[in-house]
């Protein structure tokens, strides 16, 4: 009795400790590692064999982080509850680990702890703990609402080709898309790895994949500002302005580029939705209607550049989002106007946020740069082809030039660990590992001097 009372205060001075990025790392974690037990089991494969341990981990952290890179066609290899494995992961890599946890708890009448709160806050980037509970209903109602809408726009098309089945590939691939994770079951035993290449010329299913990309790339918090106040664009939160004129600019210059040097055998019609599919897409949803390794060479930097940028703050995309890139730009203009701050609709930014906003874009180029380095010495494959993988790996996109089913299992490791940071976070990861007594103690300043730059 006396070392059950111990354990129990023990487990709770544990739990005591835990900060919310460890919370929010272990949960990402621990879904990870569930998937992949579930995943080697026979009934997964649909030849009733079982997953060697490293593809079901490869899977399952793709699923998890919502990526879309696989080692094994989702469409032809996996079996109806390997698919639904991967459908349910995916789900819960979309909304959060921690906003699925926190959904039960609100299903289940239970009160959520200002600590949970204060987890969730930080897991949705919610600006404040106030109104989160309401924040997590309204998300699991517009992903609801989205989810559906997409499967029955998706059914006609599917079910015309598939029959019956086509229900299932409606529900498979609008989840996918909202959830930007790049999964698709369209691949046959004769056709693998084809995505939507042969709805390239389908508007239908085009449109509404490309809508629920962006919806679902665009952040629940911007939904909840459109939501709450419609056409009143003032009213709206500085954050959410930035991402829809972010969002904005990020789809037409790429839809624009991609028109102008690709595609050019294709009439103007498909031409025009190619582009604009193609812009869309890198954003860390990875689907693809073209073959990517047709694409010219600045065309593949070019969509590098978007899948590192990824979605926006609070969505079911990765990436460094598209706030990060904004408040970069504008620290450039700043500097070019010698400016001490950031201005964005008459609000500044703090110096802080530009702190941040450098060490994440330092931290994805060093991260794809010497991820893909191992790749390719450890592969002997070209650098660009492996940076290519490294970039989608690290900004949760999912689009590949066909290399990654064929890659050992160090490269598959290191894809993995680009994937998982990609989507809980590289600075999560870097305050999971520090404590708080660290953050805390680290308040000393030493002298200053300064330094010519540039």
């Amino acid at each position: 009795m006396i070392k059950t009372v111990e354990n129990v205060k023990n487990h709770l001075t544990v739990k005591k400790r835990l900060t919310t990025f460890q919370t929010i790392f272990l949960g990402f974690s621990g879904v990870i590692l569930i998937g992949t037990l579930l995943l080697m089991l026979p009934i997964s494969s649909a030849s009733g064999k079982v997953t060697p341990f490293n593809q079901s981990l490869f899977t399952a952290t793709s699923a998890v982080c919502v990526t879309g890179l696989v080692v094994q066609d989702t469409g032809s290899y996996w079996s109806i509850f390997g698919q639904s494995v991967i459908l349910t992961l995916i789900q819960i890599g979309g909304l959060g680990v921690v906003t699925v946890a926190a959904s039960f708890a609100l299903i289940s009448g239970r009160k959520i702890s200002l600590m949970q709160r204060s987890t969730m806050q930080e897991a949705i980037s919610a600006p404040k703990v106030g109104g989160i509970v309401r924040l997590t209903g309204f998300i699991l109602k517009a992903t609801l609402l989205f989810e559906l809408a997409g499967a029955a726009l998706l059914m006609p098309v599917f079910c015309r080709d598939y029959g019956l089945k086509g229900v299932w590939m409606a529900v498979f691939h609008s989840i996918s898309a909202f959830c930007n994770a790049g999964f698709d079951i369209m691949g046959t035993e004769g056709a693998k790895y084809q995505s939507f290449t042969s709805y390239a010329d389908n508007p239908l299913l085009n449109i509404v994949i490309m809508l629920l990309i962006v919806i679902g790339g665009i952040g629940f918090l911007t939904w909840e500002d459109i939501f709450t106040n419609k056409h009143r664009i003032k009213r709206y939160r500085m954050q959410s302005k930035i991402i829809l004129v972010m969002t904005a600019i990020l789809i037409v210059l790429p839809t624009l580029f991609f028109f102008f040097f690709d595609f050019s055998e294709l009439s103007f019609g498909k031409r025009l939705l190619s582009s604009l599919f193609q812009a869309i897409t890198p954003r860390t949803a990875g689907f693809n209607t073209a073959d990517l390794s047709a694409m010219s060479s600045v065309s593949k930097a070019v969509m590098m550049v978007l899948m590192l940028i990824g979605g926006s703050p609070g969505s079911t995309a990765g990436g460094m989002k598209t706030t990060t890139i904004a408040v970069l730009i504008g620290n450039s203009f700043a500097t070019f106007g010698r400016k001490n701050s950031i201005h964005f609709f008459k609000r500044r930014i703090d110096s802080s946020v530009v702190q941040s906003a450098t060490t994440i874009l330092m931290m994805y180029f060093t991260l794809s740069f010497f991820g893909a380095a191992a790749i390719s010495l450890v592969e002997g494959l070209p650098f660009s082809i492996c940076l290519y993988e490294t970039a989608s790996a690290v900004g949760t996109v999912g689009l590949t030039l066909g290399i990654t089913p064929q890659l050992g299992i160090i490269s598959q490791l290191v894809l993995i660990s680009l994937m998982f940071c990609g989507r809980v976070g590289g600075l999560t990861i870097i305050y999971a590992a520090i404590s708080r007594s660290k953050a805390k103690n680290n308040i000393s300043k030493f002298p200053q001097e300064r330094i010519t730059v540039g």
